[in-house]
């Protein structure tokens, strides 16, 4: 959710493995020289198995080349920029928040990949033209450091509402929504909840009880928040930060010895549900590698590898979610969600409207 990025830095940085390359702006280039090579273009949360990645080179006979091109936010702006003399074949990582700028800029194509009829119905979109593919889904929520609010004898907060209480202030750390897919996640959630007359006076409130807002998930999560690995690292001092209901486990995962439970937690009634799609660019040099790696996106080899890899869960009936996350990173059980159409013609100005009063 995915999901931007997500707590999957935590997992790039301990080990995962994951194929990364600049930039070209030519064409024949930013493809891999040649018609057998397939250019993924991502936001820097991409990561697959190397075993899982070689699965799909030796079927398809196609190599792979995987450009990272900075959080969600920034990834989409700069494939909408460059679609006539797209970078790669297939982008990954548009998200619902997102969604409707993509598809208004002809940044994709028609293609319908096989296996999308396992595609769980509630994940599905643009379904008359097949331009994107629901790959993945997370929940963007608040996560608290358990050992700040031990020691303070303070109860988490649970809820939107907790958030603008005195016992929080000037703890909560949250992203720009306009530079970054958690942010403008966490900013719509509060627009779901409190409508189109009541979201802007409650990040007044959110505001003067001392949010702190940085560009981007990886600044927010592993250098202000104190309950990561590496927030600890940097001495964070925000024991609150808008991150993914995923994030969790991911702390246990990677932490070495490993915990028993996790050491952060998930604030329930904070959560938006986000889903992540894949495309075929337009104009795309290799448009049938494309093809064959939005096919393998859903198949049961890559949807029960990406949990453990992206943080995220799968779409597709059948797809195995770790028992890590059911332990210690379920989704919501009540998430804010919002119609793509609303997103659609409120977001910019719900933005904008955010900059004058949040940031000015």
């Amino acid at each position: 959710m995915s999901i931007t990025k997500k707590a999957t830095i935590v997992a790039v940085g301990l080990g995962l493995v994951t194929l990364s390359a600049c930039g070209s702006s030519d064409g024949d280039q930013a493809s891999g020289g040649d018609s057998r090579t397939v250019t993924l273009v991502s936001h820097n949360s991409w990561a697959v198995s190397k075993d899982v990645l070689a699965a799909f080179e030796k079927q398809s006979g196609y190599k792979v080349r995987v450009l990272e091109d900075g959080d969600a936010g920034q990834a989409v702006n700069k494939a909408i920029l460059t679609k006539d003399n797209p970078q790669g074949d297939v982008f990954f990582g548009v998200d619902n928040t997102l969604l409707s700028r993509a598809l208004d800029n002809g940044l994709f194509q028609s293609y319908e990949p096989k296996g999308s009829d396992l595609v769980l119905p509630e994940y599905r979109a643009d379904q008359d033209e097949h331009r994107v593919t629901p790959v993945d889904t997370g929940d963007i929520c608040v996560n608290y450091d358990k050992a700040y609010f031990s020691e303070h004898k303070l109860t988490p907060p649970d809820s939107l509402d907790d958030l603008i209480e005195p016992a929080y202030k000037n703890l909560l750390v949250t992203e720009n929504p306009a530079t970054s897919s958690p942010g403008l996640g966490f900013l719509l959630g509060t627009a779901a909840k409190y409508g189109d007359d009541g979201w802007a006076d409650y990040w007044k409130k959110l505001k003067a009880n001392g949010v702190k807002v940085v560009d981007g998930w990886e600044q927010a999560y592993n250098e202000e928040f104190s309950g990561s690995a590496g927030g600890r690292k940097a001495g964070a001092d925000r024991p609150l930060v808008v991150s993914y209901a995923s994030s969790p486990p991911a702390e246990v995962i990677y932490a070495d010895p490993k915990p028993k439970t996790a050491p952060t937690g998930v604030a329930e009634g904070t959560c938006f549900r986000q889903v992540e799609y894949a495309g075929l660019l337009s104009n795309a040099k290799n448009p049938e590698g494309g093809k064959a790696l939005l096919d393998f996106m859903l198949t049961r080899t890559f949807q029960d590898d990406m949990p453990l890899n992206m943080f995220v869960y799968p779409v597709t009936k059948g797809a195995q979610v770790p028992e890590e996350f059911v332990k210690s990173g379920p989704q919501a059980k009540d998430p804010e969600t919002m119609d793509p159409a609303k997103i659609a013609a409120n977001r910019d100005d719900w933005v904008k409207s955010w900059t004058s009063l949040v940031l000015k």
